[in-house]
């Protein structure tokens, strides 16, 4: 029953990201020639964290602002200099400027901090409430 349970949830949770993938692909407007990169968003009570996947990108060369009830994260990944002239046989991780906008928990936040982690680019939202209690 539990293994029956498990693969229930595995396709489930499948299922929902091929629907956020298609949301994101045909209902909102992103720039030309831009890519996403993919993004986790934890909540626990006393903030909000996000980690987007940035491997190869100096968190201190991406945008990270506020807009609204949204957060857009925006930079450039590029081949390091010493490779650009090597023979290339596989490259998978996109390449050029990249945007994500993603829509943050309903809340007021008090403290943006921004940290690189496991080739994440990891932004904690400290929530306001969480001071007063």
């Amino acid at each position: 029953m539990n293994r029956d349970f498990d693969w229930m949830w595995s396709e489930a949770c499948d299922s929902l990201a091929r629907a956020e993938r298609l949301h994101r692909q045909f209902f909102q407007p992103r720039r030309p020639g831009t890519w996403e990169p993919p993004v986790d968003i934890l909540e626990t009570e006393r903030e909000v964290l996000l980690f987007f996947a940035l491997p190869g990108v100096s968190i201190d060369k991406v945008e990270a602002i506020i807009d609204g009830a949204d957060l857009v994260v925006a930079g450039t990944r590029v081949l390091p200099p010493q490779l650009r002239t090597a023979v290339i046989h596989r490259i998978e991780l996109p390449q050029g400027r990249f945007e994500r906008r993603v829509r943050l928990p309903a809340g007021r936040y008090r403290d943006v901090v921004r940290a690189a982690a496991d080739g994440c680019l990891v932004i904690t939202l400290r929530k306001a409430e969480a001071a007063n209690g």
